[in-house]
């Protein structure tokens, strides 16, 4: 029997919001999006669904901006992904996101007939300059994380762990974010994990059939437009979400 859900808030930084897949009018779409689009198929009549995400979030704001409000919207679905912004920094302390995304899952279940989604991002680490230190954190994080989640209303999605979205055509020009190929996998991934069937004209299964995509090398143009930027954002203490407001921040109809 395939799972019904009617209102769903998603929660998360850049992967969430769904950096990487933008469209011509300048908005991002990203997994989420489609993850409700297949939510509302199967209900068959009209959902709604909120996205807080914001890009460059790091664990603690997550928390502190996003769980509270999405609650109040009295959600009977709620997904969640955090930490991959924290083991991008040069020191974490893997036990604590651990502790915290624990104490998270367990505030949203105090809330009766709510459901959770906890996902691992997919792993960027080999197009990524420094990416054996990212795949051993992002290791860590991911089995510790979902070996203490037991709870039956808790679904757990290892994107981390997904040979498949390795591959580079599943990127964007960044190699940090995944592009619109990506996201649809995860969220193929997401609708999978909760029984629901995934639209078949997303072609999922006939993208990862194909081809892998070439090697990928880090060019000097590469540097200078994307890792140069970020380590500038480090250095001055700014990120890529300041000043932004989520961009579903209430309830509405899919589309």
């Amino acid at each position: 029997m395939t799972a019904r859900y009617f209102r769903y808030v998603a929660l998360g930084d850049s992967f969430t919001e769904g950096v990487g897949d933008e469209l011509p009018d300048g908005r991002v779409r990203g997994w989420a999006d489609f993850v409700a689009l297949g939510l509302q198929a199967a209900a068959h009549e009209p959902i709604g669904y909120a996205n807080l995400a914001i890009r460059g979030r790091k664990l603690g704001p997550i928390i502190a901006e996003q769980l509270e409000p999405a609650l109040a919207l009295k959600p009977d679905l709620i997904s969640f992904n955090g930490g991959g912004n924290d083991i991008m920094r040069p020191r974490v302390a893997i036990n604590w996101v651990v502790d915290e995304t624990v104490k998270l899952v367990n505030r949203a279940l105090e809330e009766p007939d709510l459901s959770i989604v906890v996902l691992a991002g997919a792993n960027p680490s080999r197009h990524l300059p420094m990416g054996g230190l990212m795949q051993k954190r992002g290791d860590q994080l991911a089995d510790a994380v979902f070996a203490a989640l037991k709870d039956p209303r808790v679904t757990i999605v290892n994107n981390w762990a997904d040979e498949t979205l390795t591959d580079i055509r599943y990127w964007s020009p960044d190699k940090l974010h995944l592009n619109a190929l990506g996201h649809a996998r995860v969220a193929s991934n997401v609708l999978t994990a909760l029984g629901v069937p995934v639209p078949p004209e997303w072609g999922v299964d006939e993208v990862a059939a194909a081809a892998s995509g070439p090697r990928s090398r880090n060019t000097a143009a590469y540097y200078r437009e994307f890792v140069l930027p970020w380590i500038g954002r480090r250095v001055t203490g700014r990120s890529s979400g300041d000043g932004r407001e989520p961009k579903r921040a209430t309830l509405l109809p899919v589309d």
